[in-house]
């Protein structure tokens, strides 16, 4: 079997982008892999682009070889947009050897310890306030509306949710100074009037949901250390799962866990085992969070082993499509030091078109499939027919409005 192309695809997701690669093959086989980028999609699929010359005619079930290939054309600029272009191309390897072979690309690495996996319901709230009209929601207008969606996300069987910082009002919003602009937002502060709202949404969401379902607050790069760590004590009464920080800096990460009585979560914006390796050595994080789109099938596993021998467990950063979630459940089926995985419950209506066989669920669970390769092929007729526009910003970026 050889490689004959490479393809790739640029889905338009409501308010952010999906990318994918297809690897094809003289067999007739297509592997398809996730490799998600909401900032710079074009800039991911280019460099995937780039990567076809070295692998036409190469064999496609030597996996490790052709990682190393595109990992020793890249090596100069290992991280970032690269890493993510091989992970997609890698993952589609990986679906093609599970295809060929007849078995599930968990089969490959010695797997299952587990056929259903507990999920989270990410983005809760958030996409409501920035993208209630493309989902097909209501909004969130008040304190009531995040009671409500509490006890949705309970009567829909879900046993633990995640959230951003919500405004509610007509518009809602959501606060991501990290990821946005003006003046002040590279500071990285919290003022009193934040901190009592962040703890009123919190505490709404508890008094929801009850006392045990978990929690989990997500602060992206939107503070440094100071405030990521008062905002950390304003929880601590409050039984969080997590709170989610990210930062390049283990130290300051290992500061804000040794000054907190909550968990901390971090991780998902790094890549392969050597960034990992120095926040494991500080005992930077209580969840390790690793994104299979952005590592690749075998880093991720590799991440996962070592996160293991230093006692920590991990969770899966997905709030891609469905493609990703399976990226996402296989590498669960063979990790023995799972916490929990994120998935996106509020989406695009389509968002089940995309695939050949969606993602189900059982009472909080995600059912991991015991198909060849990932278990489900993009469609790529929906993917054509829902091309993101080149230039286009993410909703995410003005309030989540195009």
């Amino acid at each position: 079997m050889k490689i004959t192309a490479v393809e790739t695809f640029v889905v338009d997701a409501g308010w952010r982008p999906w990318q994918f690669v297809a690897v094809r093959t003289d067999e007739g086989i297509t592997g398809y892999g996730e490799c998600s980028d909401g900032r710079m999609p074009y800039s991911v699929v280019g460099a995937a682009q780039e990567f076809e010359p070295i692998l036409q005619g190469q064999d496609p079930l030597a996996v490790e070889a052709r990682y190393w290939d595109m990992y020793r054309v890249a090596r100069q600029s290992p991280g970032g947009i690269a890493a993510k272009a091989i992970a997609g191309i890698e993952l589609a390897l990986w679906d093609i050897k599970g295809k060929a072979l007849g078995v599930p690309v968990y089969s490959l690495f010695g797997g299952p310890l587990r056929t259903r996996q507990r999920v989270y319901w990410s983005h809760c709230g958030s996409s409501r306030a920035s993208n209630a009209e493309l989902i097909g929601v209501p909004s969130i207008r008040s304190w009531q509306d995040i009671i409500d969606l509490g006890h949705e996300v309970v009567d829909r069987g879900f046993t633990a949710l995640k959230t951003n910082i919500i405004f509610p009002g007509n518009p809602a919003r959501t606060f991501r100074p990290g990821f946005g602009g003006g003046e002040g937002s590279t500071d990285g502060n919290i003022d009193n009037a934040t901190l009592d709202h962040i703890r009123t949404q919190i505490g709404t969401f508890r008094d929801a949901v009850g006392p045990h379902v978990d929690i989990a607050l997500d602060l992206n790069f939107n503070f440094r250390t100071e405030a990521a760590t008062r905002i950390c004590h304003a929880l601590e009464d409050l039984n969080m799962m997590w709170v989610e920080i990210d930062m390049y800096e283990p130290q300051a990460l290992r500061e804000i866990r040794d000054a907190v009585r909550v968990p901390v979560c971090s991780g998902e914006n790094l890549f392969t085992a050597r960034d990992y390796r120095r926040y494991f050595e500080a005992r930077s994080m209580d969840v390790c969070m690793i994104d299979v789109p952005w590592n690749g099938f075998a880093n991720s596993k590799r991440v996962a082993d070592m996160a293991e021998t230093f006692e920590v467990n991990c969770a899966p950063h997905n709030y891609y499509s469905h493609l990703s979630s399976l990226h996402s459940l296989h590498l669960c089926a063979i990790t023995p030091n799972v916490r929990i995985c994120e998935i996106d419950i509020d989406d695009v209506p389509w968002k089940d078109e995309l695939v050949t066989h969606p993602i189900e669920f059982e009472a909080g669970m995600a059912v991991i499939p015991d198909r060849p390769g990932w278990g489900s092929d993009l469609v790529e007729d929906v993917a054509r027919a829902h091309v993101w526009k080149p230039g286009q910003l993410p909703g995410y970026w003005s309030g989540g409005r195009r």
